[in-house]
């Protein structure tokens, strides 16, 4: 899943991408609210994890504004500002989850996931596809009780196409689901990701749509 965070602080900023990628997140960091108001008009992410207090323009205001054009996109705020009468203001804007600094990033990770299966409508982290049971968390599917581990990408890829079975994303977006701003990617990245993919699933899993992308179908 891809991240925007919104985080003028360096040393917590660093830190939470770091953290975040390492648990298989894509991490796109600013440090700017109106920078990130301009990034969310062009390119919305899955998850959105934004602090109040930013130069340029107020996280709230920019909470505001993406909730004003009816975007559904998940927003976790992450702030300093611990009162009640904050938090509820923070949720009554239209965040998802509130988390108050310091704070884990264990807890922080476990958060998005939790906004992530409320948006795609799970009560688990598991996702099910006939007799392929995924997990996303480990890294791992298991087929009939056999067990397979996946890399990172791999395992961006497949949580990307089980959560819409039967319908095809394109290798663009599986691009922007893979790789952050800047980072170089190769022309054939999601092909080679892909093809690794059936090798460990089978090849009926995933097909290719021609001219569209790839698709698992439903079960």
């Amino acid at each position: 899943m891809r991240v925007l965070l919104v985080e003028d602080d360096e040393l917590l900023g660093s830190a939470v991408q770091a953290g975040l990628e390492q648990s298989g997140f894509t991490v796109d960091w600013l440090r700017d609210g109106r920078q990130a108001s301009l990034a969310l008009h062009s390119d919305e992410p899955d998850l959105l994890v934004l602090d109040l207090g930013l130069p340029g323009k107020d996280g709230l205001t920019v909470l505001n504004e993406l909730r004003a054009r009816q975007s559904s996109l998940p927003v976790l705020i992450l702030t300093a500002r611990d009162t009640v009468e904050e938090r509820i203001t923070g949720l009554d804007t239209g965040a998802d989850d509130y988390l108050v600094k310091p704070f884990d990033l264990g807890e922080l990770n476990a958060r998005l996931r939790a906004i992530s299966r409320r948006r795609n409508g799970r009560g688990t982290s598991l996702i099910y596809c006939g007799d392929l049971v995924f997990d996303p968390v480990a890294h791992c599917i298991s087929i009939d009780g056999r067990e397979i581990q996946l890399h990172a990408k791999e395992n961006a890829i497949l949580e990307a196409l089980l959560q819409r079975p039967g319908l095809p994303l394109s290798r663009e977006r599986l691009e922007q689901i893979l790789y952050g701003w800047g980072e170089g990617v190769e022309s054939n990245a999601v092909e080679v990701h892909i093809h690794h993919l059936r090798r460990k699933l089978g090849k009926a899993r995933i097909l290719t749509i021609r001219g569209v992308g790839y698709m698992i179908p439903k079960p």
